[in-house]
């Protein structure tokens, strides 16, 4: 049975107290804390589980804020299963301890008693323009003011967070979660500037004028990948990204078809095919071109798509769109591994066969490879003091990871000036 059937509704709901004490006491406070090797933040779950399990919230809070700015966030949209939890030694016994219930528990008691563990430190060091306000962006800008740089945020949107704002499902990540977050950010001396696209309302020569002495390119990987069949220009056919963010941002007043098919099968397939499920569309299918077994998704999230009985078509691509008066009305696909075929009725179809990266070069004339990600060496590229991270860089493409990529730029930043002398 479903806990939630509401698009503004948080899909599992969170410890009490008592329940969130127990499963900390299952923890088996393994010396070798292979929970904390497998998170790639850092968060150092091991020690905050054991803080937890002896009634020390406060620490627990702490060692949580203090290794991830991002708390909050990741502990309910990081795969940990696939992470801390895969790792978990109870895995062996019974199953693992539920680590990212007990992180969004902690942070939304931090939250409750409006603790604030870390402080703002005075920054007599550099002014570092990070481009981009994703995961990565706001991992790196909160390490840098941290450690006393002076940091402005540019962000070419109206919101800030990226694809926290634009893409994540409230009914997976509210809204005020990452505005909190932010704001928590902002409390450290983070300046951010919005509807401000670096490249187009000011260009590197002209910050460098104000004075900033690096730059973190974190722009992420926001635009749609298309796919070129017959049709695909026909009213009721859109992206996957654009329909996230449309729904997200105008609080899901968005139109929605009676029949909607999603082509892929990842993340962003299962959140366009879930969100326009919770947004009142009865019929919503899913078609991948593989197998089941290879979906990229996350496990979890494509078991609950079935829970909200959407079928997943698997073995198919897509072949054509056939369209009445200029709409999308009928949707064709032929068999992968055989020569069979299906015919389906839609009224919008939503592609989500993967983003493509920002155009980095209006910014800078930074080396690329033939998909368009930066290269980068320690988090450097090929051009004197601009550094990259997170989606348009490296990495598995998680919240998570690019908390990580975000604290690593900002040490390969710190050592830049540290040990190289630039100052």
């Amino acid at each position: 049975m479903l806990e939630k059937t509401f698009y503004f509704e948080e899909r599992e709901s969170g410890f009490t107290p008592l329940l969130a004490i127990e499963e900390a006491s299952r923890c088996l406070l393994c010396h070798d804390a292979p929970c904390s090797k497998a998170c790639p933040a850092g968060t150092n779950p091991a020690k905050f589980i054991r803080s937890l399990r002896f009634r020390n919230l406060k620490g627990a809070v702490e060692t949580i804020r203090e290794n991830n700015a991002l708390g909050g966030i990741c502990a309910r949209v990081c795969p940990t299963d696939k992470y801390c939890e895969s790792a978990c030694s109870r895995c062996g016994i019974d199953k693992p301890i539920q680590i990212g219930k007990l992180q969004r528990y902690l942070t939304d008691y931090e939250s409750a008693i409006n603790m604030e563990v870390l402080t703002p430190v005075k920054a007599t060091k550099e002014k570092i323009a990070v481009i981009g306000s994703g995961p990565s962006g706001l991992a790196a800008s909160s390490k840098l003011a941290q450690m006393g740089y002076k940091v402005t945020v540019f962000e070419e949107r109206e919101k800030l967070g990226g694809w926290l704002s634009y893409g994540i499902p409230p009914e997976r990540l509210p809204q005020i979660i990452v505005d909190n977050e932010i704001q928590y950010i902002k409390n450290l001396g983070v300046e951010f500037k919005t509807n401000y696209k670096v490249g187009k309302d000011v260009t590197l020569d002209e910050l460098k004028k104000q004075g900033f002495k690096a730059f973190l390119v974190a722009a992420g990987m926001q635009n749609s990948r298309g796919l070129d069949i017959k049709g695909k220009d026909l009213n009721g056919v859109l992206n996957g990204t654009e329909f996230l963010a449309e729904a997200k941002s105008k609080n899901g007043e968005t139109k929605v078809g009676k029949h909607v098919i999603v082509i892929g099968g990842g993340d962003v397939a299962i959140d366009c095919a879930v969100t326009a499920k919770l947004l009142g569309c009865e019929d919503v299918k899913i078609v991948y071109r593989r197998t089941l077994e290879k979906m990229p998704a996350d496990e979890k999230e494509v078991s609950y798509t079935q829970k909200l009985n959407i079928p997943i078509f698997t073995g198919f691509k897509p072949s054509e769109i056939i369209g009445e008066n200029n709409n999308a009305s009928k949707f064709k696909a032929v068999g992968m591994f055989d020569n069979s075929t299906i015919e389906l009725p839609c009224d919008m179809v939503i592609f989500a066969i993967g983003q493509t990266a920002s155009d980095v070069k209006s910014i800078a004339s930074v080396e690329t490879n033939e998909k368009g990600i930066v290269k980068t060496t320690d988090y450097r590229t090929n051009v004197e003091n601009i550094f990259a991270c997170g989606d348009i860089a490296e990495g598995d493409k998680t919240v998570v990871y690019a908390v990580k990529e975000g604290k690593e730029a900002a040490v390969a930043i710190d050592n830049y000036f540290e040990k190289e002398g630039a100052r």
